[in-house]
């Protein structure tokens, strides 16, 4: 009997005790106590006075019972159950072995098949490691999302109130097993399915906010954030993510509301703080901008938060201080292109002119994509009188509003417009074309690698052969993959029937070259016969390249008489800046000077604010676990 009673018992004349006797070793007890005074067991009391029979056996008990004997029992009890485990441990290590070794065999049959198939030219090393890549990750994606709806799955059901539960249910379990399958499509469908069962249920409107977000679809993510804040208005997640697709859509008024609201119920997350000050950063509101970056950074020091405060640091003329926050950046992540560059600005400012060259170098090295190549590519699309293949009027409409979406900022409608158009006209190599030209000015890489590529198997006329190398090889060089993007230029040069095909193809190789730095003689070959060979509405492209060259080659007059001259043809933020890091090398600060503040102006790295947002916004992982941690506090 668990419940405890006072006992009072009187025996022959004495005073009245109360005494308890314990179920495990007999000893009495004060009625008081709830451990035995001997062995320390929880007492269990019965209510009844002590019989002569119970007084003798707790007098025997009394008498055998040992602590350290029972200490030793417990101790018995406790190397039985590190035995079995331990015994547990190791068949799970012999298991991971075997694992470990099945995977092992699979990786080298993977490997076998792979050589083999190389061998008989039927797949590339580089496009086999690239859909590898492609589909690791998408797999990664899923399983992470996976993992988020586990977590949320059993809210999401408890919410229901409607009368068709076992329907909804379904359509949850359903969204497992497709989860389970990596199959996020099928998941949408099913969790968008319950959804209609169940408006009002703002964890599920926040799961499949938070997919839509993720997947850049911010308009259809929005809506579902709207359905949250609907139900909650103090929802925190939704208000940080409504507000920051706000920004982006230019809606800052509305978004500037929304994150005031998400830092006053938390003032010390991370991410509302940050927001906001990107937000009051692209106003101009500096002063406000570095208060909330600089509360943010305290918090957690992010990258793209020290990149941010450090330009607004920039911007207000306080370059020691810009100085030291993008230092961190880049300490953070080495990697990180547009910091080192705004780094170098920043030493300039100070006129520390070796460090900033070193800066504006590192940020050349880490990011050749910035050479800028859709210029080129644009103005080969067509500008020379060559005609294109004509386009039916079905997938006509659908270019159009492809190209609308994308002057709209929409990439994704843009290119489920593009792709929609391609399934029609499939082989049509105009269409193709511009499909990957949006994918180059978007930088969609593997989309435009595939377009290209079909383009070329197309084997259409020159203009549109050499606009697809000059993609292709973009893409190419994007990568870092140099040597394969100086095979697409050989081949073009190969085939090419006319100088501006010649002048295609020695100017992208000069550019590879100087690049990999591995055969400066031969780069320099190639942009001077790129030059000579170039029709004068080229001239500016092959004189860049010609400049760029020079400077690697360390000849700084050189490289500043051509980079100058291409500018003064057509000016460009790359041309600009490799002319200030040729002008810096050059010993003539103020000039270089001069010469980045015109590249920022045309292009300033430093605006795209809502880029580095949804950096850290997609890593929803940090914003959800600080929201729990301030809940559990």
């Amino acid at each position: 009997m668990n419940t405890r009673r006072a006992a009072d018992a009187e025996a022959g004349g004495e005073a009245a005790s109360a005494t308890v006797l314990c179920q495990s070793c007999g000893a009495p007890n004060a009625a008081d106590r709830e451990l035995c005074q001997r062995c320390h067991q929880k007492l269990l009391v019965l209510s009844g006075p002590p019989s002569e029979e119970a007084e003798e056996f707790a007098q025997e008990r009394e008498g055998d019972f040992s602590l350290d004997e029972h200490l030793l029992e417990r101790v018995s009890i406790l190397e039985e159950a590190v035995k079995r485990t331990a015994e547990t441990v190791g068949r799970l290590v012999d298991a991971l072995h075997k694992q470990e070794k099945n995977l092992l065999v699979g990786q080298t049959g993977f490997a076998t098949l792979r050589e083999l198939l190389e061998r008989r030219r039927l797949i590339g090393r580089e496009e086999w490691a690239d859909l590898w890549q492609e589909k690791m990750e998408y797999q990664l994606r899923a399983l992470e999302k996976r993992e988020r709806f586990m977590s949320v799955k059993d809210r999401i059901a408890a919410l229901y109130q409607g009368d068709r539960r076992p329907d909804f249910l379904q359509h949850l379990d359903e969204a497992e097993y497709a989860l389970f399958a990596f199959d996020v499509e099928r998941a949408r469908f099913c969790l968008e399915q319950a959804f209609k069962l169940d408006r009002d249920n703002y964890e599920l409107a926040l799961f499949l906010g938070e997919t839509a977000f993720n997947e850049g679809e911010t308009e259809e993510a929005l809506g579902f954030f709207t359905r949250v804040l609907e139900s909650k208005t103090d929802h925190f997640e939704a208000l940080v993510y409504s507000g920051v697709i706000c920004h982006e859509r230019g809606d800052s008024t509305r978004a500037e509301a929304l994150l005031k609201q998400a830092v006053s119920i938390y003032p010390d997350a991370f991410l509302p703080l940050f927001s906001l000050g990107a937000v009051y950063a692209s106003h101009g509101d500096l002063s406000r901008a570095v208060a909330h970056l600089v509360r943010a950074c305290e918090i957690d020091p992010v990258p793209q938060a020290l990149y941010l405060l450090g330009n607004c640091f920039h911007e207000m003329g306080r370059s020691g201080d810009a100085i030291k926050c993008l230092r961190e950046a880049v300490r953070l992540d080495p990697a990180f292109e547009e910091a080192h560059y705004l780094l170098g600005l920043a030493y300039l400012d100070k006129h520390w002119n070796r460090k900033a060259l070193a800066s504006l170098r590192e940020a050349q090295r880490l990011n050749p994509r910035r050479l800028r190549y859709q210029d080129l590519v644009q103005f080969l699309s067509g500008r020379a009188g060559h005609p294109l293949p004509g386009v039916g009027s079905q997938a006509s409409a659908l270019m159009t509003r492809a190209q609308q979406h994308a002057a709209k900022g929409e990439a994704d409608k843009a290119i489920a417009a593009f792709q929609k158009a391609i399934a029609q006209e499939p082989d049509n190599a105009t269409l193709l074309m511009s499909y990957a030209l949006l994918c180059l000015s978007l930088e969609r890489r593997e989309e435009l690698e595939a377009a290209t590529r079909r383009v070329l198997e197309l084997q259409p006329g020159e203009m549109l052969r050499a606009t697809a190398s000059a993609a292709l090889i973009a893409a190419l060089r994007s990568e870092g993959k140099f040597r394969e993007g100086n095979r697409i230029g050989e081949m073009l040069l190969a085939e090419a029937t006319s100088n501006f095909s010649r002048t295609i193809a020695h100017y992208e190789m000069a550019y590879n070259l100087a690049e990999m730095e591995e055969d400066l003689d031969q780069a320099l070959d190639h942009a001077r016969r790129a030059f000579e060979l170039a029709p004068d509405e080229l001239k500016q492209f092959p004189l860049a390249a010609l400049g760029w060259v020079h400077y690697k080659r360390r000849e700084y007059p050189a490289a500043v008489d051509c980079l100058e001259k291409s500018n003064e043809l057509g000016p460009s933020p790359t041309t600009l800046t490799h002319l200030g890091m040729a002008l810096l090398a050059a010993g003539e600060e103020d000039r270089a000077r001069t010469a980045f503040g015109r590249a920022r102006s045309l292009d300033p790295r430093v605006g795209a604010l809502e880029e580095k947002m949804m950096e850290c916004m997609k890593d929803s992982a940090r914003l959800l676990e600080r929201v729990e941690r301030r809940q559990k506090r």
